[in-house]
């Protein structure tokens, strides 16, 4: 038989309550593959405290799914390994405990609103079976409860008629019907760190609001903090308190969301806003980035970006940029950060 894990409480044992809630220090992520090492996150850091809601931006395939999964510790390894940094929930490092640790943090301390919820889901449960085995499995509640508390989630969400549809399968419900239920499931266990993975991709735009607007109400109401993963920077200027930008497996620019869209250090995240469609830009045409992101398993020398980047000098091909800060909770990895910060004012 398979043990069933014990919840050991609704705090983390060894937390420090007055520890930021959530600290992703120099996280490392690579995959090895056919006796090769690919670099898929190769220094992530962030703060995410209690309340707040930190965007993490990016271009496909700069690591921000990686490093999600890494905090939630659901990379399947192998291919993937965690090399290095640290992830503390409260002052706890998780990387450190063991996996029945880590598997009651997991629902009850954070959980994932994957992008895909066709995929997430399992076609052959009810959606009321699968939300109730949280509580099931965490909670040791018997299937009548269970059933209760899914319906109250699903009525939590704006499921209509929660009560008759709580038995209906996933292919019986709308892409952002599955949704509200995928974000059911990741709140039954009132965890304090939520992650949203692109949470509204491919849902229309009349969706995508009503699921964003969801999700920051429900975070109110239970002031937890929320991660969202999206390359929208509308949503992002919308919802976010904090901003990190990633590039090419790094976070390449941390800041609060005024001087991140106001005043960004980076000539990435100057190269993103530029790129956003905006009315008074009607009938011009769209800046874009130049080139495409790099291939992690062939990396260019220096910064990353430098063989896109238009303020590039002989300096960036020869040396990686430190995370320097540039103003107080604003920090940029660019050899002329300030430079660029101060062209902003």
């Amino acid at each position: 038989m398979v043990s069933t894990p014990q919840v050991v409480g609704d705090t983390l044992p060894g937390a420090d309550l007055n520890a930021p809630l959530l600290e992703v220090e120099d996280l490392k992520v690579e995959f090895r593959v056919r006796g090769k090492r690919v670099p898929a996150v190769r220094s992530a850091s962030f703060t995410l405290e209690r309340g707040r809601t930190l965007a993490v931006v990016g271009e496909s395939g700069s690591g921000k799914s990686v490093t999600s999964q890494a905090v939630m510790g659901i990379l399947d390894s192998p291919p993937a390994y965690i090399t290095g940094g640290e992830v503390r929930l409260q002052g706890v490092d998780l990387l450190k405990q063991n996996e029945e640790t880590r598997r009651t943090v997991r629902g009850n301390h954070i959980a994932i609103v994957f992008q895909d919820a066709l995929s997430a889901l399992n076609p052959l449960w009810s959606v009321g079976f699968q939300i109730g085995e949280l509580f099931r499995v965490h909670r040791g509640t018997g299937r009548a409860e269970a059933k209760k508390r899914a319906i109250e989630l699903l009525d939590l969400v704006g499921i209509p008629d929660a009560k008759n549809r709580v038995g209906h399968y996933p292919h019986q419900f709308s892409g952002g019907m599955r949704q509200r239920v995928m974000i059911a499931m990741a709140l039954a266990l009132d965890p304090e760190v939520l992650i949203a993975d692109e949470p509204t991709t491919a849902l229309d735009v009349t969706v995508q609001a009503q699921i964003m607007r969801l999700l920051k109400s429900i975070q109110e109401e239970r002031h937890m903090g929320l991660i969202l993963i999206t390359h929208d920077l509308g949503v992002v200027a919308d919802v976010a308190d904090d901003v990190a930008v990633m590039y090419a497996g790094e976070v390449v620019e941390r800041a609060g969301i005024r001087d991140a869209f106001k005043r960004p250090a980076h000539p990435y995240s100057k190269a993103l806003l530029r790129a956003i469609p905006r009315v008074d830009t009607l009938g011009q045409e769209l800046e874009v980035i130049a080139g495409l992101p790099p291939n992690p398993a062939s990396l260019p020398t220096g910064c990353p970006f430098h063989p896109r980047c238009k303020a590039a000098e002989d300096r960036c091909a020869e040396e990686a940029p430190p995370l320097a800060a540039v103003a107080e909770g604003h920090t940029s990895r660019c050899h002329f950060a300030m430079e660029v910060y101060r062209d902003e004012r």
